[in-house]
């Protein structure tokens, strides 16, 4: 499995914002969005063991772990019997996926938060993939104008989902444009800025 880090931080974002959490992040992507914030993941990363990492993860001491990257779902096939083992030890586990890839063998380990590609990015998401969103499940937007949020609006509405919708502001746009689209509209939407940028965490 390649492993670009590990580490403990604040979760900045999606269901669990705020809570103490250990990030699992996995090397290669196959999108390249315009505004992504992780470019160090998108390509390289070490060889690490299952038990490496189980092993890295168990001295972090915390109990939450969210599996991102990159794009993890690269490497389902190694990802799953992780999450086996990890489920077995009691973490509690939630994967962020950029919604290209099918996430279902993941589901029965842990919380999906797909985030579903907007105009901004100049890349695209797997819509049906929307389907298979549980209530425990999440949706992001992560939107940088009004263009980004009314796609983000069609798409909630020709694609109902069971889990939570975020929109998720792209860093240094404008706030108050997402906001007045988000006042102006009756959509079952939480804006959500990325608390880890503002504590200055990674």
């Amino acid at each position: 499995m390649r492993i670009i880090e590990i580490f403990k931080s604040i979760q900045g974002e999606g269901i669990h914002q705020g809570a103490v959490t250990g990030f699992l992040r996995l090397g290669g992507c196959n999108l390249r969005c315009t505004w992504c914030d992780t470019p160090h993941g998108q390509e390289g990363g070490r060889e690490v063991t299952r038990k490496e990492v189980v092993q890295s993860l168990e001295e972090l001491r915390c109990r939450r772990i969210c599996i991102t990257g990159g794009e993890p779902l690269l490497q389902v096939d190694e990802l799953v019997p992780l999450l086996q083992t990890l489920r077995e030890r009691g973490y509690a586990i939630d994967i962020e996926t950029n919604g290209t890839l099918d996430f279902s063998r993941c589901q029965p380990y842990a919380g999906i938060c797909m985030d579903v590609k907007c105009p901004s990015s100049g890349e695209t998401s797997d819509l049906e993939l929307l389907d298979r969103i549980r209530p425990e499940d999440s949706v992001k937007f992560v939107v940088g104008d009004t263009r980004d949020c009314l796609y983000a609006e069609r798409v909630i509405r020709e694609h109902p989902t069971g889990g939570q919708i975020f929109f998720s502001p792209v860093s240094g746009s404008d706030y108050g444009e997402i906001v007045k689209f988000l006042l102006d509209r009756d959509l079952p939407v939480r804006l959500q800025v990325q608390l880890h940028k503002i504590l200055e965490v990674r």
